[in-house]
């Protein structure tokens, strides 16, 4: 389905106002581990399904892709599933990052997180997924 320019740029203006309003002030106190979290309970993607489209070797921009905001938290569509952002992004990202940065989805020890590859040694955001 294609969005007319107008949507288009709708969509671009509401999701510059949700990522500034979802930036970290403090990283060191706003990131969680999903250990911190009480464990990941959102869905899991299946194996075959993860090897093929996500981790790092897949990459790609926030900005071109169905984007909303929902119970405070800002959410994307990739590959036929929803990612909701749980953690505010770092606040040494760069106010476009949704824009300019490729980033990745991995599951990393407890949880699913978005990996920014501007920042490889650095932890992820917290994300849980659903349909």
């Amino acid at each position: 389905m294609q969005r007319s320019q107008q949507q288009q740029r709708e969509q671009q203006v509401q999701q510059q106002q949700v990522w500034q309003q979802h930036r970290s002030n403090n990283w060191d106190n706003d990131h969680r581990t999903w250990q911190q979290r009480g464990g990941y309970n959102g869905y899991r993607i299946p194996d075959n399904d993860f090897r093929g489209h996500y981790g790092r070797g897949h990459s790609f921009r926030i900005f071109s892709l169905p984007f909303m905001f929902q119970g405070g938290y800002p959410r994307f569509q990739y590959d036929g599933y929803w990612f909701t952002v749980l953690d505010p992004y770092p606040d040494y990202w760069g106010n476009d990052w949704y824009e300019t940065d490729d980033v990745y989805v991995d599951y990393y020890g407890d949880g699913y997180y978005l990996f920014n590859r501007r920042y490889p040694n650095r932890p992820g955001i917290a994300i849980s997924i659903s349909f």
